[in-house]
């Protein structure tokens, strides 16, 4: 290196040092002068105990049929069943901290079915929920991805820090929780333009979220958010848990069969080699036989079986958003579309993976209408009712546009007229 170099480079270090200084001076780094401060997005969040029916109506809308032998398995109450109805424990919103009025659910948010409510927030804003448990056992609400000091964690256990006790929300109470909302919990570089993530009670997370306490949280990245909190390159939202459900495990499980079974005396509660609860009858008197085999384990979708989840409805041509989860149970799922196709992490498909409490994100351009099927393509999940039906309605046309309008016919006809 000659003398002249020498001196260019340290010339060039001293600038670039000199900047730097100024710039800490001034607060920040450049980019970070332009960022406004971020929202504060409160939402007022109730553990209720709620009556659930995986299959109103009675019906298989897959087959268009009512449940017959091959649904009755699942959805048939009887002397050893429990059926398609449970008590369980779901989030959900209100409209103040007085917990007196639930907030209603927009008719595009009805297909969530017993997810807790969707949490958004943009990069840089933080979440803030006031959580009221209404429920017998203690419960709190844990998030993924985004960020929380130890009293809003929502998780107890030993980590030295002497505050276990306090992350349990006792029956009755009410507490705050506080989640800050920085780059790390948004999308990615490559990433789409908004992330899911999810919450859920963790006191004791097995029996909890098999009660039904989990909800969605989309993150969206800085700048990209409309005024409602959508992606600004997104038409339309969807989310769909493959909630894969051990009522058995529910906290529920007792009161569940002695209210909707027959002679639930005649039930066992055992334990596979995997020790997770299993309910099978007696069998004949005995034998010592375990009998008919355990149909507690619901295949759903957002908790619906069978084609009965509402609300998957788009149009030909829009920005489409799935978003898609998993709950906590042994779970593989592989999420089909038919008749469309989506692009998850740049690859187009119509098939995804997803394994237990996984998260994606998968945009559709829809350009085939009609009534299509998605569902898990796990043969036990399919089987077993984890099917829905989206429905993808055609673009309507400008007036005087196209074949078979009105004005059209009308001066086709006049033409023709001697």
């Amino acid at each position: 290196m000659t003398r002249r170099t020498a001196c260019v480079l340290i010339g060039l270090a001293a600038g670039v040092s000199a900047l730097w200084l100024t710039v800490a001076a001034q607060g920040g780094a450049p980019a970070a002068q332009n960022r406004t401060a971020g929202k504060t997005r409160t939402y007022y969040v109730a553990a209720d105990e709620v009556t659930w029916d995986y299959g109103p109506g009675g019906t298989n809308r897959i087959t268009g049929q009512p449940f017959g032998k091959a649904e009755s398995e699942w959805m048939a109450s009887g002397p050893h069943r429990v059926g398609k109805v449970y008590k369980k424990a779901l989030y959900r919103e209100y409209t103040d901290a007085t917990f007196t009025r639930l907030k209603p659910r927009p008719k595009e948010w009805e297909h969530l079915g017993f997810l807790g409510p969707l949490l958004r927030a943009e990069v840089g804003d933080t979440i803030q929920v006031v959580f009221k448990n209404n429920l017998k056992f203690a419960a709190s609400l844990h998030p993924h991805g985004v960020s929380y000091l130890k009293e809003s964690e929502g998780a107890p256990y030993h980590d030295g820090s002497g505050e276990e006790s306090k992350r349990a929300v006792a029956p009755g109470a009410t507490f705050t929780y506080t989640w800050p909302v920085p780059e790390r919990a948004g999308p990615s570089h490559g990433d789409m333009s908004s992330v899911l993530w999810m919450y859920h009670s963790h006191i004791n997370e097995i029996a909890e979220v098999n009660a039904g306490l989990v909800g969605p949280l989309i993150v969206t990245a800085r700048g990209m958010s409309k005024a409602d909190g959508t992606p600004k390159d997104v038409d339309r939202e969807l989310i769909v848990a493959f909630a894969e459900i051990s009522e058995a495990e529910s906290p529920y499980v007792q009161e569940n069969m002695q209210t909707y079974m027959g002679d639930p005396n005649g039930v066992k509660l055992i334990r596979d080699p995997f020790s997770v609860p299993l309910m099978v009858n007696d069998g004949p008197a005995g034998t010592g036989d375990l009998g008919q085999g355990d149909y507690s384990l619901k295949e759903s979708l957002n908790g619906f079986l069978f084609g009965n989840l509402p609300g998957l409805t788009m149009k030909v041509g829009e920005r489409v958003r799935w978003y898609v989860m998993a709950t906590s149970n042994f779970e593989l799922h592989a999420p089909h579309w038919h008749g469309n196709t989506v692009v998850i992490q740049h690859m187009r498909t119509d098939v995804a993976t997803l394994l237990t409490m996984g998260m994606l994100v998968a945009d559709m351009v829809p350009d085939n209408p009609g009534v299509w099927l998605f569902h898990c393509h796990v043969a036990p999940h399919l089987r077993g009712g984890m099917q829905a039906l989206y429905t993808v309605e055609a673009k309507q046309q400008a007036s005087g546009q196209g074949r078979g309008k009105p004005a059209a016919k009308k001066a086709e006809a006049s033409r023709r007229t001697p």
